[in-house]
């Protein structure tokens, strides 16, 4: 297992891609795009709808939420929002740094976006897949195959 394996918890690391993204803000090519309030808004309330909605499964289920532990689940969840994506919340967090990196309105931010998913993908997901794996064995693995990773 790496160092950065299931070290940062998702909410922190998205507000340390949103103070970069604030950083990078502070000069660049301007990103006014019209409409961009409402895409903001909707990005951002589309962002939290799926946070909410994904953790109120977990709730509902009465399993853990907490992404450090993923061995620590008592209930595969594939309901709700996780028929349609494993990781309805991180799609959530994508959503927010994307209003966030439209709010700023300017380009370089938006490089955050890739970094998020890519960080998300190898140092997050792909060991909360193993433990899943492991934990839920042949039902989790079938969920994989019916549900995509992210959309």
């Amino acid at each position: 297992m790496d160092r950065l394996e299931l070290k940062i918890p998702p909410p922190l690391l998205c507000l340390l891609l949103a103070g970069l993204m604030y950083g990078l803000a502070a000069s660049g090519i301007d990103l006014r795009l019209p409409g961009a309030s409402v895409l903001t808004a909707l990005l951002a309330l589309s962002g939290c709808a799926l946070l909410l909605s994904g953790v109120a499964e977990f709730i509902r289920a009465r399993t853990s939420v907490n992404p450090l532990r993923p061995e620590s689940a008592s209930t595969l969840v594939t309901g709700g929002l996780y028929r349609f994506s494993r990781n309805p919340m991180y799609l959530g967090d994508l959503l927010l740094l994307g209003a966030w990196a439209l709010y700023l309105g300017k380009l370089l931010p938006l490089l955050a976006l890739p970094l998020f998913v890519l960080y998300m993908n190898r140092f997050q997901i792909r060991p909360e897949e193993r433990a899943l794996g492991k934990h839920f064995g042949m039902a989790y693995q079938d969920y994989c195959q019916r549900v995509r990773r992210w959309i």
